[in-house]
């Protein structure tokens, strides 16, 4: 089973289908208990990266996922969520992440060329670099929306996009993994992905 975890940011439903398409059990939770019996683990995020931040620290998931994580099991943070992973984030001011990975999340504005727009919102190609999650998946489109993104992170990075600037896409180490982009909206390309990840 698939454990998504509710901290009340995130595209649940859409991953839940997501994963119910390619033939997974999903549970959306928000409690320790219930996420506990989950064999692999999701952490979705959507918007503010202060804010997401506050929540999974008032609702106790931080420890939950720092400890699942500490034990081995496959964890997977998806855009907002991949953010969190992070030491920190200069997302209109300084915010402290989980500090799983080291890296810090960092703004787009100012480091791309004029002529691109922020938010970057669409379809990019993948230019894998290494690790298991993405094996399959160098070459592929997949669905972006974003106007942040992880720098420093390179002991982890595993795969980068083209805007302007390479941008971080995805990270990996060892039973950590992290996609900017949302597999969940990336078509068939994404629910590959996913599979590959409950195969981990």
């Amino acid at each position: 089973m698939v454990g998504i975890v509710d901290y009340g940011v995130g595209n649940l439903f859409s991953l839940g289908s997501s994963f119910r398409a390619i033939g997974r059990e999903a549970a959306v939770s928000s409690d320790p208990e219930v996420l506990a019996k989950a064999d692999r683990l999701v952490l979705p995020g959507v918007g503010a990266f202060r804010d997401a931040a506050q929540k999974l620290r008032a609702s106790g998931l931080d420890k939950f996922v720092k400890e699942q994580t500490a034990a081995g099991k496959p964890m997977l943070g998806i855009c907002l969520g991949m953010q969190l992973l992070f030491e920190e984030s200069h997302e209109y001011g300084v915010h402290r992440g989980l500090g799983l990975l080291p890296g810090r999340v960092v703004a787009m504005d100012g480091r791309l060329p004029g002529e691109l727009k922020i938010p970057h919102m669409g379809w990019n190609r993948l230019q894998v670099s290494r690790g298991r999650l993405l094996k399959d998946a160098d070459g592929q489109y997949v669905y972006f929306v974003h106007s942040f993104f992880a720098e420093g992170c390179e002991e982890a990075l595993s795969a980068v996009t083209d805007y302007g600037i390479p941008i971080t896409a995805a990270v990996e180490k060892d039973n950590l993994f992290g996609c900017q982009f949302h597999p969940e909206k990336s078509g068939a390309a994404g629910l590959s992905i996913l599979r590959t990840f409950c195969e981990l």
